[in-house]
């Protein structure tokens, strides 16, 4: 990269410089940078280590524009000297970086922006994807850690947003020593539920620490917790401490977490929509959760998958139910208004089987009753390797392996592809 910018940086001084004696000296009148709004004229000088009022040669001026250029954020630069005006001319890159810590022990934001960007006067938050300012942020981020007592290497790699499917942050991570969720403490006079939050925050302790996920893990472990108890309004806050321990053999990040739990509450009842594919009588008559009962995270969860599954039978692949919750605190209960957004229906597309013998492939394709372009129904998928007396050869099949099912839903076409796996049951 660095090669093709400074080949097209040469090309730019040919074409825009009147090149004098390198030896000659100017003194320009005025310096100035056009093509790139994002920084200013005191932040590209400094970056470019100029100053005004200085006197400058030829190659001095073609140094300082190569002092711009490495630091990575320009596609590419040229400048001309009039005899009285240094311009610049400037082209920004269009693969800068939001910087993502991994699981450095630092409190990203506002704070360690500023310090970068004090070190680092193109730093504005982001960073190109290799050499120049990136490799720069990485050192600092090293020296930063090392004032905490940790020496450590520091990596940087692209980070691939897996629901975009494209790069967009560049992460940092501390490879050695390892980092680890250290001690997590309740905040306060506050108590754990019982013995099993106890045991939620051991099992989380030593795991590994990552600087976004590990708050929202213990987070999300112990709200689940509290909610399949019943309290169904428990707030739960992770932080981690400033301070990391260090050892030698890692380095340990405490946490603090604090539990506002709310009331334990009772189901009061659950109220189906009038357009729904389900009548409120069928599920009634399957839901394991009564009025008066703790309305617990186990059994409602279980209700809306009940819905959602009589939805995906009938092609409507990506239904979302939403429970819409009512709390009588003065009461301590709670009661739900279900309805769905159904979306468009599906229809069957291919049939792929994996991992099986053609004789066994050909069986089961003539067994199989939802043709392609049929109204899509996922549980006939469970159906068909539980079906009896219908294939006596099949079924015994069936009753020696396990299956997995990955299902590939084609948004254009409104189809979906199944590709089945069956392997020996041990």
């Amino acid at each position: 990269m660095n090669r093709k910018l400074f080949l097209l940086l040469a090309a730019g001084i040919l074409l825009c410089a009147s090149k004098p004696a390198a030896a000659q000296k100017f003194l320009p009148k005025t310096i100035q940078f056009k093509g790139d709004p994002e920084y200013s004229d005191q932040e590209l000088l400094a970056a470019a280590g100029l100053k005004k009022g200085a006197v400058l040669n030829f190659g001095e001026m073609k140094g300082h524009s190569q002092k711009l250029m490495d630091t990575g954020v320009f596609d590419t630069l040229s400048f001309k000297f009039d005899g009285v005006d240094l311009v610049y001319t400037l082209v920004p890159s269009t693969n800068l970086y939001p910087i993502r810590l991994e699981n450095l022990p630092l409190a990203s934001g506002k704070e360690l922006d500023a310090a970068l960007h004090g070190r680092f006067p193109l730093y504005h938050g982001k960073v190109p994807s290799e050499g120049g300012i990136m490799e720069g942020v990485r050192g600092a981020l090293e020296e930063m850690l090392a004032a905490k007592g940790i020496q450590a290497t520091v990596t940087a790699m692209p980070y691939t947003d897996q629901k975009l499917h494209k790069v967009t942050a560049m992460s940092f991570s501390l490879i050695s020593p390892p980092v680890q969720v250290g001690e997590i403490r309740l905040d306060g006079a506050q108590k754990p539920l019982d013995a099993g939050t106890a045991e939620i925050l051991a099992k989380l302790t030593g795991s590994a620490y990552d600087t976004e996920g590990s708050s929202n893990q213990i987070e999300t472990y112990l709200g689940n917790y509290y909610r399949d108890k019943g309290y169904l309004e428990a707030e739960i806050h992770a932080m981690p401490q400033s301070a990391p321990v260090v050892t030698p053999d890692a380095v340990h990040i405490p946490f603090l977490v604090s539990v506002s739990a709310g009331a334990q509450y009772r189901l009061a009842g659950i109220h189906l929509a009038p357009d729904l594919l389900v009548t409120q009588a069928d599920f009634d008559r399957q839901s394991h959760i009564h009025p008066g009962d703790i309305a617990d995270g186990q059994h409602l969860p279980e209700n809306w998958q009940f819905i959602s599954r009589q939805y995906h039978n009938k092609g409507f692949i990506k239904a979302v139910v939403h429970p819409a919750a009512s709390f009588d605190r003065a009461h301590g209960t709670a009661s739900f208004t279900v309805t769905v957004e159904p979306g468009p229906v599906y229809t069957m597309g291919s049939l792929t089987i994996e991992n099986v013998s053609d004789d066994l492939r050909a069986a089961m394709l003539a067994a199989w009753k939802m043709p392609a372009g049929a109204v899509f129904n996922e549980g006939a998928i469970r159906g068909f390797f539980a079906t009896h007396d219908v294939n006596p050869a099949l079924e015994r099949v069936f009753a020696t392996i396990n299956y997995s099912c990955v299902l590939h839903i084609n948004d254009d076409s409104r189809t979906v592809d199944v590709v089945l796996q069956l392997e020996r049951k041990h």
